[in-house]
């Protein structure tokens, strides 16, 4: 007689049989969720590009002008200069007689005092500038006040505001109560008023014009706008000077009596004005790298998988948008008389030769050609492309936005069809379970049956 036996697993085959019920609309539904996937996490990062390169044509489109401009001295001992892209090119004569100085004042033969209070003023530029409670310098609480305790309470004094630096320094064994100012300058001299001190001693030694010693002194800065003593003379208490428009010089060297004036030359500078130029061709390209990747066909004789956008017309759009926008601008005035071209594929390269001759015969071409984004007062190249990405970037109605909304209740539903599915395979996988564990139970008492069978009947020789 044939043996009956279990020939498979019930958990096994519910499985495989409750897969197959669900496997067509789960390869559906899987495909569509790693769609929205990838297109939440495209959006995003086209976002992100976007955002950036609109911050970047901001940053460049800010100032008046693209040009850059450059200051130099012609005695780089004396100073440094800069400037900004308001100045105007030009010569200047400097000569420096004396550059700004901080005060600083050392105080000798200070020894340990007895801590009797009262407070020790610090005048600024002969004027009240702050006061000491020497009472609450005795931070140890012990009877006797030290310099080093002076030096950290006049620290630690909450209207000093970091105007005069206290510290404790030692010469051949003698104690010495250092007083620094923090600004430059005949304002920033330091002088103290004792009147307060209850300490006669401490009072005393301090009064002691033997024991103040002027170590800087402080003294505003006299520079010459022409010869020492038939030019312009400039008094202040920075070594920083702005007289010239747009211009930053920093004096650090006075000259000697005699001496010829420098030369401050203010010029175009093309290297920084290229620089600028060859930015704004390569964030355009990054933006547009990012976006050609999205809408990319894909070719499968290379293996290269279409991009996430492939079959989205309005970012193929975006793409024609923006190339379109850089090659309608012809004229004298171009971007391809800057040397700013653009290939077949849309993107942009930089011929500097071009851009460099073109600037030395229009210069104030460029700026009128790129023009500016910023709000109110958007222009040019850079205005337009601005305008027309803040109807893709407008956190209020824009394209981005709308986008990731309805994705995002794209992604919501596919979850719920997730769960509903979901449901369905356990259904199907509980009822098949049920059956074939059945049927594994029924063939186990066939098969049991069977043996009995042949154990009663089979032939016994």
């Amino acid at each position: 007689m044939a043996t009956i036996g279990n020939t498979y697993d019930p958990a096994t085959t519910a499985a495989g049989l409750a897969t197959n019920y669900t496997s067509a609309r789960q390869s559906i539904l899987s495909a569509q969720t790693k769609q929205a996937s990838s297109a939440a996490a495209a959006l995003t990062s086209l976002r992100s590009a976007i955002s950036g390169y609109q911050s970047s044509l901001l940053s460049l489109t800010s100032g008046k002008t693209m040009l850059s401009q450059a200051a130099s001295f012609s005695n780089t001992a004396i100073g440094t200069a800069s400037a900004g892209v308001n100045a105007t090119a030009g010569s200047y004569s400097f000569f420096v007689e004396r550059i700004a100085t901080a005060n600083q004042v050392s105080y000798n033969g200070l020894a340990d005092s007895a801590a009797n209070g009262g407070t020790l003023g610090i005048d600024l530029g002969g004027a009240p500038g702050f006061s000491v409670n020497l009472a609450t310098a005795n931070s140890d609480g012990n009877a006797t006040l030290t310099p080093r305790e002076i030096a950290a309470a006049i620290n630690a004094e909450p209207t000093n505001n970091g105007r005069v630096s206290a510290s404790i320094v030692t010469v051949n064994g003698v104690t010495q109560l250092m007083l620094t100012s923090k600004t430059t300058g005949a304002a920033g001299n330091i002088s103290l008023n004792t009147a307060a001190v209850n300490n006669a001693g401490l009072k005393a030694a301090l009064d002691d014009p033997l024991n103040a010693k002027q170590v800087v002194t402080g003294q505003d800065a006299l520079v010459w706008l022409g010869a020492q003593g038939t030019g312009t003379a400039i008094t202040q208490a920075s070594n920083v000077f702005t007289n010239v428009d747009g211009v930053t010089m920093t004096f650090t060297k006075a000259q000697a009596p005699g001496d010829t004036p420098v030369t401050l030359t203010v010029a175009s500078d093309n290297a920084a004005t290229v620089a600028k130029v060859q930015k704004f061709v390569d964030d355009y390209n990054k933006l547009k790298g990012v976006i050609d990747t999205m809408v990319a066909p894909g070719d499968p004789s290379k293996s290269a998988a279409p991009g996430v956008f492939a079959n989205d017309g309005g970012v193929r759009v975006l793409q024609t948008r923006m190339v379109s926008m850089l090659r309608g601008v012809n004229g004298a005035d171009s971007l391809a008389a800057y040397g700013i071209v653009a290939t077949r594929d849309g993107s942009l390269s930089l011929n500097t030769t071009r851009l460099t001759s073109q600037l030395a015969v229009s210069p104030k071409g460029l700026d009128t050609l790129i023009g500016s984004s910023v709000n109110g007062s958007s222009s040019g190249i850079a205005g337009n492309l601005d305008g027309y990405l803040k109807e893709w970037s407008s956190i209020t109605d824009g394209q981005l936005k709308q986008r990731l909304e309805q994705n995002t209740k794209l992604q919501t539903t596919l979850t719920k069809r997730q769960d509903q599915l979901d449901k369905q395979y356990d259904s199907a996988y509980k009822r098949y379970l049920t059956q074939f564990t059945q049927l594994q139970t029924l063939q186990s008492r066939m098969a049991s049956n069977s043996s009995m069978f042949d154990a009663l009947f089979g032939d016994k020789s």
